[in-house]
């Protein structure tokens, strides 16, 4: 039997997350039209209407309806199962209107909240978890299709209190390596399958970056005509670049002078010590080859991030707040790479949780002795297929993240909210 969280959050904390990662997700789309609900049909977003129904049909799915109990909706299963339903038919369905969806997730969650109030066994508390972090990788989603399609800023308050100096942090923490015991633990609470378990790699000496590569620093290599000499690129890069005649960052485009960035519906000049982001895994690597640097390995990055005495988060293990990462949409974009020194971790790296997702250099594949959770679809089906990322944005909820956490996409992605951070060559 596959192992699962051996201690759950109290019953008042469960329900705290549950609200509040439901009011996130409706700020998230409580100001966009029924058009813009809809969106038009591409390979990289969903339709929102059809993505805000799937967060309450998986939650029903996986709290609610355990046991065989009906759904509340009679075609829930046929709208919103997303491993039966293909990508490019969701904008085909004939999905509940706007109202309809929002009294479906009401009622989802008015149930969910009852259930975690009249109390909760482990299971009961893994799978409540499990939706409510469902949910939260959503509402992350749902920020990247507002940046895709163009759309406004988030209707959501900005907090804008950063902790540590501004500007660039050069420089690399050189790290002995040794044995390190890469991935969760059993005792750490809930982990997700493509996290387990904890099992020894050997790590040769390296030095990593203190900080994430910045904009000027990739701005320099596109100045350089990094996007046109091929000696950089991987063959699949190099096809990836071509095809889609790629020679600058998504988003970016040369104005008066500079370059600009657009941050969802607006342009504004780069910032240039914000970490570089929305770049895919080719273009990291090319960056890396022509500045004789190397993207870190999953091992790597983690010892980095954790130490060898495997701390929960880089600066330790209180859970994140605002002193210590750019997390939770708290401003709505990134900060100078130099910001958040309470976060740093033992070994000096900074922002390895928060800002930006980095790109590590080895593919997704499983743990030994890799076993599927009950939501088998999360994890198995995509080994083999895509890269690995670590830290998370500022997007990303804090309460999702630790430093064993792994995220995945398709190398030719750089639609996400993700960055990279380099190691030296040849330590």
């Amino acid at each position: 039997m596959t192992q699962r969280c051996q201690t759950s959050p109290a019953p008042s904390i469960l329900s705290a997350w549950q609200q509040d990662a439901r009011s996130r997700t409706l700020r998230l789309v409580s100001d966009l039209t029924d058009a813009q609900l809809m969106g038009p049909q591409l390979p990289t977003v969903n339709p929102l209407l059809w993505e805000i129904g799937h967060v309450a049909w998986f939650q029903e799915k996986w709290v609610l309806r355990r046991g065989g109990r009906a759904s509340l909706r009679a075609d829930a299963d046929s709208l919103y199962d997303s491993a039966a339903i293909p990508h490019d038919v969701r904008w085909d369905l004939y999905l509940p209107r706007r109202v309809e969806t929002l009294s479906y997730m009401q009622r989802v969650q008015d149930q969910v909240l009852a259930c975690i109030h009249r109390g909760l066994n482990e299971s009961d508390a893994y799978f409540v978890q499990l939706a409510i972090f469902h949910e939260d990788m959503h509402a992350e989603a749902f920020a990247i299709t507002r940046q895709t399609l163009s759309y406004p800023a988030p209707n959501t308050e900005k907090t804008h209190a950063v902790s540590g100096s501004e500007g660039a942090l050069p420089g690399d923490a050189r790290i002995q390596g040794g044995t390190f015991f890469l991935g969760a633990k059993p005792d750490q609470g809930f982990v997700f399958d493509n996290e387990k378990w904890s099992h020894p790699v050997e790590i040769a000496p390296y030095a990593i970056a203190r900080a994430p590569v910045t904009q000027a620093e990739f701005a320099a290599f596109v100045e350089d005509n990094g996007y046109l000499h091929r000696k950089l690129w991987s063959n699949e890069g190099w096809t990836w670049r071509t095809e889609h005649r790629v020679e600058h960052p998504v988003y970016w485009r040369w104005s008066r002078g500079g370059w600009e960035r657009r941050a969802f519906d607006r342009w504004a000049s780069l910032e240039p010590d914000w970490p570089m982001i929305h770049v895919n895994w080719h273009e990291a690597n090319a960056w890396c080859r022509w500045a004789g640097r190397r993207l870190p390995t999953e091992a790597e990055w983690e010892l980095a991030a954790s130490s060898v005495e495997k701390r929960r988060y880089p600066w330790g293990d209180d859970e994140p707040d605002a002193r210590c990462a750019n997390l939770d949409a708290r401003r709505l974009e990134c900060v100078d790479v130099s910001a958040f020194s309470a976060g740093d971790s033992r070994f000096g790296c900074r922002q390895m949780i928060g800002n930006v997702w980095e790109w590590t250099a080895d593919d997704f594949l499983p743990y030994p002795g890799f076993v599927a959770d009950p939501y088998q679809e999360y994890s198995e089906p995509w080994f083999g297929t895509h890269e690995v990322l670590r830290g998370g944005s500022w997007a990303t909820p804090g309460r999702l993240l630790r430093n064993t956490w792994r995220n995945f996409y398709r190398p030719h992605r750089g639609d996400m909210w993700a960055g990279f951070r380099t190691c030296a060559l040849g330590v």
